[in-house]
């Protein structure tokens, strides 16, 4: 799981990190919000973390720019703020869970695999297909397909298609695509991801006429529309 943590008292960041990290996941922290919101527009978490009170930009604007942007990954607030009309000021502003401090670490942990799995659930469920231009990947069959042809990827080519399909135009790096596919027990020295996004774009490239996968220099890659201009 990949969590950002947007959390300004280090003590709490360094205790929330290191249990999350022992359980195997992956956890970006930042001390200001407006730091925060600017990762969490641009790479997809599957939770963020946030505090409610931080500085340059608090937890509920942070929250509020975020739902205003369609971005629906699960929040949950931490705040010292236990009042009732606190809870429910956070609740109604687009976070999914809302927790006083101080905590356990355990009901924290729990917490967030519950948003985690929620989320996933209703992505999964909310359709079979993904489509973009003129490529259809069909998530129960694993078929891809693209001008009545179909399209024949290997498990972890079909793994980097889908997650780069759901965001098209939005810049993958390597790391993230490692983190996504392959999960984040993972040698980063290995150049197994441009290798498979090769053979993938290939497969691509053979049969739509609409989509390409570019490789941005010094960032990673991105699925987008062929402009025929």
């Amino acid at each position: 799981m990949n969590i950002l943590l947007i959390e300004d008292d280090t003590s709490i960041a360094q205790y929330i990190s290191k249990g999350f990290k022992e359980a195997g996941h992956h956890v970006e922290w930042v001390d200001n919000g407006r730091t925060g919101f600017t990762l969490a527009i641009e790479h997809p978490y599957d939770v963020c973390i946030v505090d409610r009170m931080l500085p340059e930009l608090d937890g509920i604007a942070i929250i509020k720019g975020l739902r205003a942007i369609n971005n629906s990954v699960p929040i949950i607030i931490l705040s010292a703020l236990s009042d009732v009309d606190e809870r429910v000021t956070g609740l109604t502003s687009g976070a999914d869970d809302y927790l006083v401090k101080p905590f356990a670490f355990s009901e924290l942990e729990a917490r967030v695999n519950i948003l985690a799995s929620r989320h996933k659930t209703s992505q999964t469920n909310d359709t079979s297909t993904i489509q973009f231009q003129d490529i259809t990947l069909n998530l129960i069959s694993r078929e891809v397909s693209a001008n009545d042809s179909i399209i024949e990827l290997k498990n972890k080519e079909f793994g980097l298609l889908e997650v780069i399909i759901r965001q098209p135009n939005r810049a993958f790096s390597r790391t993230m695509l490692m983190e996504k596919v392959w999960g984040y027990n993972f040698d980063t020295n290995t150049n197994i991801i441009d290798v498979h996004i090769s053979n993938l774009r290939k497969k691509i490239e053979s049969v739509s006429t609409k989509c390409v996968i570019k490789t941005l220099r010094g960032v990673g890659y991105t699925l987008e529309k062929i402009n025929h201009e």
